[in-house]
């Protein structure tokens, strides 16, 4: 199935007008020493900040947030765009180019970059503001009178039941090559802070379960 394609009157128009503003700004650019692929650049520059400037200030309508900086730089590429066809409908000699247009037209670039950087990197408001979460409602402890709290019968409460004890660990034998390779480890760790070595040290230094580790001490006590 073919569609027809149809043309678009307000596309063409569009596309008529950018092409020659185009070439507008690409003839002030070179008459004013800009040559080669310089002089192709500024066009693009001055038309990508104006679209830019309108993204962003339809953005920050939609948000309901302040668009001056946005109308700003909106204002500025405009002003380049419509001043560079102005000038070159006849009311400037693009021969003798004056100083203070060359001075604007090579300035362009550094404010264009600005713009841009501008335009990209400022924060809306939802992203500037931290966003405090709501605190938490206080629940207060609802005190009881104590008069209304009845007290237990005696015939109630059942006596507890006692509870057997666990059986004694029995002893773990410790190796004597153990006990003679803990007993170095403790002179020298006398040696070095003046008090004996503990159970725990002896666990962590020779990697011994805890039983072991006091049967060991209890050798070296």
């Amino acid at each position: 199935m073919t569609r027809s394609i149809r043309p678009d009157a307000v596309l063409v128009q569009a596309v008529i007008a950018g092409a020659l503003s185009f070439a507008h700004l690409h003839d002030l650019a070179a008459a004013a020493g800009q040559d080669g692929w310089k002089a192709w650049a500024y066009p693009v520059s001055v038309d990508l900040l104006l679209v830019a400037a309108w993204r962003r200030l339809r953005t920050l309508r939609a948000q309901d947030e302040s668009a001056r900086a946005a109308w700003t730089w909106f204002a500025v590429a405009l002003a380049a765009s419509l001043g560079a066809n102005v000038a070159t409908a006849g009311l400037l000699d693009l021969g003798d180019v004056p100083d203070w247009l060359r001075i604007l037209v090579a300035g362009w670039p550094a404010l264009a970059f600005l713009g841009g950087t501008l335009l990209v990197h400022s924060p809306t408001g939802t992203d500037a503001e931290a966003v405090e979460p709501e605190p938490l409602p206080v629940v207060e402890p609802m005190t009881v009178p104590a008069e209304s709290v009845p007290a237990p019968e005696p015939d109630a409460v059942e006596p507890a039941e006692p509870v057997p004890a666990l059986p004694a660990s029995p002893p773990v034998d410790v190796p004597p090559a153990l006990v003679d390779h803990a007993r170095k480890l403790a002179d020298a760790h006398r040696a070095t802070t003046g008090v004996p070595i503990d159970a725990a040290t002896l666990r962590d230094r020779l990697g011994l379960p805890g039983p072991m580790a006091d049967q060991l001490a209890a050798h070296l006590a």
